[in-house]
Parts: C-alpha cells; sequence; structure tokens
C-alpha cells in the first residue's frame, strides 16, 4: 500500500487526535487510517450496495409496499 506523508500539522490537531486514537482504544495510525476510510466514503458505498440488494429482493418478490412519505404526511395533517 502506498503511504501517505502531512506536513505541517498544528500540535493542537495532533493532540487532539492522540486523544481520539486513545479513547477508541486504537495506534494514532489506525486512528488515522479510519478518518480517511469514512472521508473516502467506503462504509457509505457499502450501504448503498446493500439498499440496493435488498430493493431487488424486493422487487423479486413482487409485492407492492406503500411509500412512507405519503403515511408520513398523513400523520403530520392530523
Amino acid at each position: 500500500m502506498p503511504d501517505i506523508l502531512i506536513r505541517n500539522v498544528s500540535r493542537e490537531v495532533l493532540s487532539t487526535l492522540k486523544q481520539r486514537a486513545a479513547a477508541r482504544g486504537r495506534s494514532l495510525q489506525m486512528e488515522l487510517h479510519k478518518i480517511l476510510e469514512e472521508a473516502a466514503g467506503e462504509k457509505s458505498l457499502d450501504g448503498i450496495k446493500l439498499a440496493a440488494e435488498i430493493r431487488k429482493q424486493l422487487q423479486a418478490k413482487m409485492k407492492n409496499y406503500s411509500d412512507s412519505v405519503d403515511l408520513i404526511r398523513e400523520d403530520r395533517e392530523r
């Protein structure tokens, strides 16, 4: 895997990152990996793929499901 070098990080930012890592029981490097993964959207892409798969499964059952928007609108109008 390639490496990344980030220069000129303030002491305050570095201290905050170290505290955050310690609070989560991780090394600074692991915490930075997690932050970068989240920022790159890897986890959200997994969620999008899961939602698409669920949608396919529901469509395969050929059932009609109500739109929750209509139900919420009804409740708000009461």
